[in-house]
């Protein structure tokens, strides 16, 4: 029998840009059965949790009626990890996100490091993979490569959206990376949570340094919100010719404008989400945007309406993106 690690019990979760990661967290937090969750969101932007489940918000932490609760990482992970376990409300189990743009080793690592390894215990790292649109030659990407070799199980995710030809292939393609990880068709993220959640399927040995090359420092590369920490993690992306623009508008858009930029973005352009104030609807409409495909939602304004948005992908023009951007805003009355 093996002897029962103390420690609250983390899973991390990581996977490319719109491989379905937020849908996975909603569903546990959803199906978690008494269970106290605590998520911690280490990604741009807004959390991205759903409505009907938010109790009541604080400034980067979010209080669920099922009693769980969710915080975005403003600065260090270490931190953040300190103030859940400090609260009076006790937790069961801890989740990450990272952000898809994140190698998940430093995340590891960093519950591995001296000031959490006897306070938590790393239950296993979960990919999930896009079937609609991931594929290892996609962008010859080191993050997506190792964000498949570190993690425990691999989710195959929006298996409903390609033939089970392409399954296959992709299931051996990941099997190159990843020989031994069990792998799980999903569909919306959708997975039996005893398979996922507390398997003890985390080893150590994965990331010892011989088998990759290298291991960072446990406080190396978290995706900081905060623009002082975030020289590494900026700096990684970079150097495989990811970028990134973010836009802000306080005036409203043309719904038609924008609809033609979406048609019209570069083809380097990957990845796009963001929260619209459109001059023809009185909702806040959020984008998602992963490959060709679009998702709109939208729900009531629950503050000032405001437009934010970000693109990601490799090698386009971000200033020829802002301008166009601004040639969507509405004129000023």
């Amino acid at each position: 029998m093996q002897t029962t690690e103390r420690g609250l019990p983390v899973t991390v979760i990581t996977g490319f840009l719109g491989s379905g990661k937020t849908t996975l967290v909603n569903h546990i937090l959803r199906n978690n059965q008494g269970i106290k969750t605590a998520v911690i969101v280490n990604e741009f932007g807004e959390i991205g949790i759903d409505n009907e489940l938010i109790l009541s918000t604080e400034e980067d932490m979010v209080e669920l009626d099922n009693g769980c609760i969710c915080c975005t990482v403003r600065d260090d992970l270490v931190e953040a990890t300190l103030r859940i376990l400090e609260r009076e409300q006790k937790v069961d189990y801890l989740i990450v996100e990272t952000t898809g743009l994140a190698d998940p080793l430093p995340v590891a690592l960093t519950f591995l490091g001296p000031e959490l390894r006897d306070l938590t215990r790393l239950d296993g790292i979960i990919g999930m993979v896009d079937a609609e649109h991931f594929a290892p030659d996609l962008f010859t990407s080191e993050t997506a490569t190792n964000q498949i070799a570190y993690s425990d199980i691999v989710l195959l995710n929006k298996a409903d959206c390609v033939d089970e030809g392409q399954l296959e292939r992709l299931e051996s393609q990941i099997r190159e990376i990843k020989e031994e990880a069990p792998i799980l068709r999903t569909v919306r993220g959708e997975v039996d949570l005893r398979l996922i959640l507390d398997v003890g399927a985390f080893q150590l040995q994965q990331l010892e340094p011989e088998e990759h090359g290298h291991v960072h420092g446990p406080d190396c590369g978290h995706d900081h919100h905060d623009h002082a920490h975030h020289d590494h993690a900026h700096n990684h992306i970079e150097a495989e010719g990811f970028i990134s623009v973010s836009m802000r508008a306080e005036e409203p858009l043309q719904a038609k404008k924008f609809e033609q930029l979406l048609k019209e973005l570069p083809e380097g352009v990957f990845r796009g989400k963001g929260i619209l104030w459109l001059a023809e609807s009185p909702e806040k409409v959020i984008f998602h945007l992963v490959g060709s495909r679009v998702r709109i939602d939208h729900e009531p304004w629950t503050e000032p309406p405001k437009n934010m948005v970000v693109f990601i992908g490799k090698d386009f023009d971000r200033e020829a993106l802002k301008a166009r951007w601004a040639e969507c805003l509405a004129p000023r009355a």
